[in-house]
């Protein structure tokens, strides 16, 4: 199967970004300084002035063409995915997404892991091949052309696995908005999935109050108080997102500046982002974005979601593992998972936060080799 270059940025884009950085309004500051109110504007200074003038776009670009991409086209629906062979032919098929604001691209490390073990100190017999799909409307995948209920992401999913792939049974992992795409996969195709693997779960879609255990009503008020400190960007994507892409989509510096407050905000950096992701991944995913157009386009789960265009879970009685990473934006316990899928697996991390993936791929990858090891016949 042949590899796609899927991205040549002309040099024109590159200068225009790089014109956009340099001519940047920065806003009148405020008597704060730090992450308090927002993202820091030391912090984005720095790394704006790095995308201007030092940052090398068309190494990444390369790098990313190296990768192994290829497009399906599912009745008119181009579809970009990645396809990391396993080190043995009867590797079991894999199929992992992400969340936002994120791309394939972090989700890479792991996959290279759980498709060659061997090279990690694993063992040859618990490899993958991973199918990395890019989610319509995110880098590399356009958006579907219509707002509607009849074509979910996740039917999307099980059709390049089967149809297109020909996987007869394979596994998916997902977190973030990954993870609901995963759960609504597993529940419509109970038959075809061995197992998955999830770093965030679906409410239970009724449930008595008086019948929750303690830990419950604690990850209810925690969840309560995400919502309240950090779930502003959730409510503004559900319900006025072209509001906000307007500004995104023109600004790479308002396009950094949401991204950036996520990626420390949700990972387990201790407040530094730079001690869990480097400038140029920080740097290339948000070019990603902009070259590709698709910031205004990756919300649309959002409100497709909130409009009720999206499948709600119900019941997944597949089999299903879920990992809770300490920094990640809330902590289902086990009795609440229970409610809606069917747990086999619950392991709390040690260490690590939303984008698992990127930060632990070693810990995720074990997780996940674990967890499938006896369901591969």
């Amino acid at each position: 199967m042949s590899r796609t270059t899927v991205l040549s940025v002309s040099d024109a884009a590159v200068a225009d970004l790089r014109a956009r950085l340099r001519a940047t309004r920065w806003p009148t500051p405020w008597p704060i300084q730090g992450w308090e109110a927002g993202t820091d504007t030391a912090t984005l200074r720095r790394l704006v002035a790095h995308w201007a003038d030092g940052y090398d776009w068309r190494v990444q670009e390369a790098r990313i063409n190296e990768l192994p991409s290829h497009v399906a086209d599912l009745d008119g629906t181009p579809l970009h995915y990645l396809r990391f062979e396993g080190e043995i032919p009867e590797a079991l098929p894999l199929l992992m997404t992400n969340g936002w604001p994120s791309s394939f691209l972090e989700l890479v490390g792991v996959a290279e892991r759980l498709a060659s073990p061997s090279r990690y100190g694993g063992a040859a017999a618990d490899a993958f091949t991973v199918i990395v799909p890019s989610l319509p409307g995110f880098p590399l995948s356009p958006q579907r052309p219509e707002l509607s209920a009849e074509v979910q992401t996740h039917d999307l999913w099980h059709r390049l696995m089967r149809d297109e792939l020909g996987f007869v049974r394979y596994a998916a992992h997902g977190g973030d908005l990954g993870a609901g795409v995963t759960s609504r996969l597993a529940e419509a195709h109970p038959e075809e999935l061995v197992g998955i693997h999830l770093l965030a779960v679906a409410p239970p879609a009724a449930f008595d109050e008086d019948e929750l255990t303690s830990e419950e009503r604690d990850h209810l008020a925690e969840v309560a108080e995400w919502q309240r400190s950090e779930g502003a960007y959730q409510r503004q994507q559900s319900t006025r997102p072209l509001t906000l892409a307007h500004g995104l989509a023109d600004s790479p510096v308002g396009l950094l500046s949401w991204m950036l407050e996520k990626y420390r905000a949700w990972s387990d950096c201790g407040g530094d982002v730079s001690s869990r992701f480097d400038d140029d991944f920080l740097l290339t995913q948000a070019s990603l974005y902009w070259f590709t157009e698709t910031i205004s386009t990756s919300f649309r789960p959002y409100y497709e979601y909130a409009q009720g265009l999206t499948t709600r879970v119900a019941r997944v009685d597949v089999p299903t593992a879920v990992a809770v990473f300490p920094a990640d934006l809330t902590h289902p316990p086990r009795a609440w998972v229970e409610r809606t899928y069917r747990l086999e697996r619950y392991t709390r991390m040690p260490r690590g936060g939303h984008f698992a993936a990127h930060e632990e791929p070693a810990l995720l990858a074990q997780d996940i080799t674990e967890f499938l090891r006896d369901r591969r016949r």
